[in-house]
């Protein structure tokens, strides 16, 4: 369940909110792990495990930024509101329901793993499955069927150059540079019931990045059209259309605030800490921030240790010099934004 605690101040200056969610992927297959995740294990100053990056150091950071505050008897003007939430991984009930229930501020950090990068902004996701009929027929007289598995390739091939093309039409300054800001990826496929049989039916599930900026309805409708134009070229296709359907969680891009006080502090903060210029830049994934931002019009940004490549991979791990320069940033961006007494 959810954990909310309060630092308050005297009242006087605005309410951060540090959040960051408990829920973890699971560890998949466990024999692939040369460091058994869920020992917590340190080795040459990482520690490993199941969430260590995603995000247990971040939870981590945030209680000891505010213990530090506590212990030093600073006075502060504003409050400081610690959110340890459930079901990130699942598309957010738990901040959603943190938000509902009353706990808001004037500002958010989210400590997702960014590598102490200063995150603003993150793209949107949503998730796809595609039906592709075909027609059983016994393997050995294969040509009298319609192999599904074959009927799809077109339709991937498709897929791909649609991602290419919306990877070159879609731009956003913070996300200059990137080679694929907004991934189409196909996770699962599954076809047939028997070796010896044609397989009659394929569905491919997947995820398609969603510019900041863009509606999610409209890249639906995208990947929709493509999908369409791509089996009217196939005469089995065409007169036995594929199926597309949403499923699963969505994941809205967040909304911008460029310039607020809390992303500005949080920039100076992460440079001291980090004793050079921070980045800042866009996120490639979803999060919780798109509550904060989307729904309850709460300005923020994701900043925490850890590389999200690591996350919900074999081995996961974070730095824990990472875990203590993100909490001394946030003790900086606490004094700062919320001000002292």
């Amino acid at each position: 369940q959810n954990v909310v605690a309060t630092v308050g101040g005297t009242g006087e200056g605005p309410v951060l909110i540090l959040n960051g969610h408990m829920d973890t992927v699971t560890p998949g297959d466990e024999t692939r792990w040369r460091h058994p995740p869920f020992a917590a294990e340190v080795i040459d100053d990482r520690l490993y495990g199941r969430g260590a990056a995603d995000m247990k150091g971040g939870l981590a950071a945030i209680l000891g930024a505010v213990r530090a505050i506590r212990l030093a008897e600073v006075r502060l003007k504003g409050s400081v509101q610690v959110q340890s939430v459930i079901g990130e991984e699942d598309g957010g009930i738990g901040a959603f329901a943190a938000l509902r229930r009353g706990h808001l501020g004037d500002a958010v950090i989210i400590c997702e793993p960014t590598e102490l990068a200063v995150v603003p902004v993150h793209a949107g996701v949503t998730l796809f499955r595609i039906t592709i009929p075909g027609r059983a027929a016994h393997g050995c007289v294969r040509a009298e069927g319609v192999s599904a598995l074959e009927r799809f390739l077109p339709i991937h091939a498709a897929l791909k150059t649609l991602e290419e093309e919306r990877n070159r039409a879609v731009r956003h300054p913070l996300y200059d540079g990137m080679a694929l800001p907004w991934p189409l990826n196909v996770g699962m496929v599954q076809a047939g019931t028997w070796p010896a049989i044609v397989p009659e039916r394929l569905t491919a599930e997947g995820r398609i990045g969603v510019g900041v900026g863009e509606r999610i309805a409209d890249v639906r409708r995208q990947l929709e059209q493509v999908v369409a134009r791509a089996a009217s070229a196939d005469p089995w296709l065409s007169a036995h259309a594929p199926t597309v359907e949403w499923v699963g969680g969505v994941w809205e891009p967040s909304r911008p605030f460029p310039g607020h006080p809390v992303v500005q502090a949080l920039q100076r903060a992460a440079s001291q800490a980090l004793e050079r210029p921070a980045r800042v830049c866009g996120a490639t994934y979803g999060s919780d921030l798109r509550l904060f931002t989307n729904q309850f019009g709460i300005p923020g940004a994701l900043f925490g240790p850890g590389d999200i490549r690591l996350a919900h991979f074999t081995d996961e791990s974070v730095p824990l010099v990472e875990v203590e320069r993100a909490a001394r940033a946030l003790v900086q961006t606490i004094l700062e934004y919320c001000g002292t007494d």
